[in-house]
């Protein structure tokens, strides 16, 4: 269904070939990862009423034939919201006409860091977003932005397992639970649940699952999807490295309820599963961005298991140009790129 060129082998995949054959395991999931970058393909569009100078954090799916993107938008003036985009290729991401969803008169206000997937047992889109505590609006049309319904939280008020704070919420399902899980910036990663059948409703108590001491180790912007064809779960959240450099260190699990172990050769900022030291620019050249950040891999469903296929992996992510010293991170110039994984044997 993808309109991109697929590789034909990953290096991960052959990694994991490797892994199963040494130790009898088909589940294995392991590094070096090694990608190549468009350059930008959807960058801000202001009008009048909105001032965009960036477009970031972005959440994509791929239905009735079109890519739809929703993202959080800057603007000069230091205000968060979202958008939409929708196109039936990549070549046409640039021309893609935005939806400001402040036009929705109940999204009007701060929403930002969207997370967009059909849940099956309720037949219902849903957009999960900060707000900043995680927020919810569903729909029954993808592609009619007007008509998410109002917000509404997850919890009443902040749970006092959380600590200092909580941004970037991600919700993922198994057979029996819906799960939620959000950083905080100070090196915390956090998980929640509630039964499948009662979401969005009677989530419990988050609980700390990773923590480092230096919060750059485990920042923000997680992501967790189910491996298609492993008994295996990924998870991967963005550290920031040298010069304050942003990469994702990568960590899999075999239950959505249990710990989570480091991926090999994919933990590191010398090594990490994506960043500035094991991406290349697609047509050559320096890359277009020395931030590797917040963004989505390309699913292999919609719906609320959040399955990726390890061989073909491309991930959807923000950066910006090299050349930017803005210090004001509301300010910051981000645009929208595609990262694709090297196919063994590339140069």
């Amino acid at each position: 269904m993808h309109r991109y060129r697929r590789p034909q082998l990953t290096r991960l995949v052959l990694c994991a070939f490797l892994a199963s054959t040494a130790i009898g395991r088909a589940d294995v999931f392991s590094g070096p990862f090694s990608w190549t970058s468009t350059g930008p393909l959807v960058s801000p569009v202001p009008d009048a009423q909105h001032p965009i100078i960036s477009m970031k954090d972005p959440t994509v799916v791929y239905h009735d034939g079109k890519w739809h993107v929703y993202a959080t938008t800057g603007d000069s003036t230091g205000h968060w919201s979202m958008a939409y985009l929708s196109f039936q290729s990549w070549d046409e991401a640039a021309s893609a006409k935005p939806y400001y969803l402040d036009q929705n008169p109940p999204l009007r206000g701060y929403h930002c860091a969207p997370q967009v997937f059909y849940f099956r047992p309720q037949k219902k889109w849903y957009l999960i977003y900060q707000s900043p505590a995680p927020t919810y609006s569903t729909s029954d049309d993808l592609g009619k932005p007007e008509t998410w319904s109002p917000p509404k939280p997850f919890f009443r008020g902040t749970p006092s397992s959380v600590v200092e704070d909580w941004i970037d919420f991600w919700v993922i399902c198994d057979d029996s639970h819906a799960y939620l899980f959000f950083s905080d910036d100070h090196g915390r990663y956090y998980r929640s649940r509630t039964k499948l059948e009662n979401f969005p409703n009677g989530f419990d108590d988050p609980v700390v699952i990773m923590h480092e001491a230096n919060r750059f180790d485990l920042f923000e912007a997680s992501c967790v999807y189910r491996l298609k064809g492993m008994n295996q779960y990924l998870c991967f959240i963005e550290c920031l490295g040298q010069g304050g450099r942003r990469y994702f260190k990568a960590f899999t699990s075999a239950r959505l309820d249990d710990a989570w172990a480091p991926v090999v050769h994919a933990n590191s900022w010398q090594t990490p599963f994506a960043g500035a030291m094991n991406v290349k620019a697609e047509k050559g050249g320096a890359l277009w961005t020395a931030d590797i950040s917040h963004g989505e891999m390309l699913r292999d469903s919609i719906d609320e298991t959040m399955t990726i296929d390890p061989a073909h992996l491309s991930f959807l992510y923000q950066g910006m140009d090299r050349t930017v010293s803005e210090r004001n991170y509301a300010l910051l110039p981000y645009r929208l790129a595609l990262l694709r994984a090297v196919p063994v044997g590339a140069p």
